[in-house]
C-alpha cells in the first residue's frame, strides 16, 4: 500500500522550502493549474510514502491539535543529525508535545503553517 498525505497551505513556496532545507525531503513532482490547484509533492524517492501540498485560490483553514502530529524517525544518525542542524540553522523554535512521551523520544517542531513535527531518533541505526 502507498501513502500520501495531502494538505492545502497558503504558501507553497515557503512550506516547499521548509520541508526540503530542514528535513531534506525531495521534490518528487509538481502541478500547475490542475481544476485551479497548484501542488508539489515531497518526500524521498524509492520509498512508498509522500507528502502532497496545494495551493487555490480558496484560503487553507487549518484546524489541528496539539496531539495532531507527523511523526518522522530518521533511519541513519547521519540523517537525523542533519535534521538537528537544519533546525538550528534556520533558527526554528523547539516546541513542548502535549504528550509527554514525545518530549522524552523526540524533538517537536512546527511546519509554516503551523503544524506539529516530530523528529524521533529511536529508529536511528547506524
Amino acid at each position: 500500500m502507498n501513502f500520501r498525505i495531502a494538505r492545502h497551505t497558503n504558501d507553497l513556496t515557503r512550506i516547499t522550502a521548509f520541508y526540503t532545507s530542514v528535513l531534506n525531503f525531495e521534490v518528487l513532482g509538481s502541478f500547475e493549474n490542475h481544476d485551479n490547484y497548484n501542488g508539489v509533492f515531497l518526500g524521498k524517492k524509492d520509498l512508498n510514502w509522500h507528502l502532497e501540498f496545494t495551493t487555490s485560490d480558496s484560503e487553507a483553514q487549518h484546524s489541528f491539535g496539539q496531539d495532531d502530529l507527523l511523526v518522522f524517525y530518521p533511519t541513519s544518525r547521519e540523517e537525523y543529525y542533519s535534521i538537528l542542524n537544519n533546525i538550528t540553522q534556520s533558527g526554528i523554535a523547539l516546541q513542548t508535545a502535549k504528550n509527554p512521551y514525545w518530549n522524552e523520544n523526540g524533538i517537536m517542531i512546527k511546519d509554516p503553517d503551523g503544524y506539529r513535527i516530530v523528529i524521533s531518533p529511536l529508529k536511528v541505526t547506524s
